[in-house]
């Protein structure tokens, strides 16, 4: 059976939106993907600067051990691989700003301005909590980690007829350190992560309060799986985990009380119940 003309300009209608918006999607990616590219490229060019920035727990532990603040390559392309790793991972972190600005521009017109205004927060908290992840792995929990690794090799070395010597590689220190960074980077989105769940009515605080030991269990299994196989290092995200988890219930409350609040004042139901 033919369609009407008045049928085919409906379809053409319906069409020309998503068209438009499979472009702008086209636009904002190729934005981000060339912000990625350009940071990728700046942080190669001073990879070995950000790599001593990176190195400097591990050289003051070593220092203050009387050892030789130095680390060591196996192989001929190790030095090259470690510094695009560098830039990578250094490229991501510079131009998440960028990539989630051109998020935010695709998504934003779609919204409603109470949704906008939701939404922002989580935004700008996103790179916020994860450079205090890092930040909290630079000088807390890698000087500890490494420590308690450098000191438990010194009593292998130091026996009598032992053949170890501490020689730390620069692609193994770095997978380490990128690891804990990460690790601890994403673990401290958890307060993000269920404030949006209890936006969108998934979790409750009643739910997240009445499993605290099911949390506990996980926090400690995902602090097992993230970090190195060191005590330091696991009490060091599981700790932390376990009070963004209470933080992220008081934020689930009030994200709760706000919406009882809305609601009442739409007249979904008395202030009596």
């Amino acid at each position: 059976m033919a369609r009407s003309a008045e049928e085919d300009g409906h379809i053409e209608g319906t069409q020309a939106p998503l068209i438009e918006h499979l472009a702008e999607l086209r636009s904002r990616m190729m934005r981000a993907l060339l912000a990625l590219a350009i940071a990728v490229v700046i942080c190669f060019v001073f990879a070995r600067e950000i790599f001593q920035f990176l190195s400097f727990p591990l050289a003051e532990e070593l220092r203050s051990r009387g050892m030789k603040p130095q680390l060591i390559i196996t192989s001929l392309p190790e030095k090259f691989l470690t510094d695009l790793k560098v830039a990578v991972y250094a490229g991501l972190y510079f131009s998440f700003p960028l990539i989630a600005a051109q998020l935010w521009r695709f998504v934003a017109p779609g919204l409603y301005q109470d949704e906008k205004n939701a939404f922002w927060p989580f935004l700008v908290a996103t790179p916020i909590l994860f450079g205090l992840g890092g930040a909290l792995v630079y000088f807390i929990i890698s000087p500890l980690a490494f420590g308690f690794f450098l000191d438990y090799t010194a009593d292998a070395s130091s026996a009598e007829g032992s053949l170890i010597d501490v020689q730390p590689k620069v692609s193994e220190y770095l997978s380490i350190v990128m690891t804990l960074i990460f690790a601890f980077g994403l673990a401290f989105q958890l307060p993000v992560l269920l404030t949006l769940l209890g936006r969108a009515g998934i979790v409750s605080a009643q739910g997240l309060a009445s499993g605290r030991k099911y949390a506990v269990v996980g926090i400690a299994v995902a602090a097992a799986a993230l970090t190195p196989p060191d005590p330091i290092s696991q009490l060091g995200l599981g700790v932390p985990l376990y009070l963004l988890y209470e933080i992220s219930i008081i934020l689930v409350r009030g994200v709760e009380r706000k919406r009882d609040e809305r609601l009442r004042a739409e007249g979904y139901f008395d202030d009596d119940e």
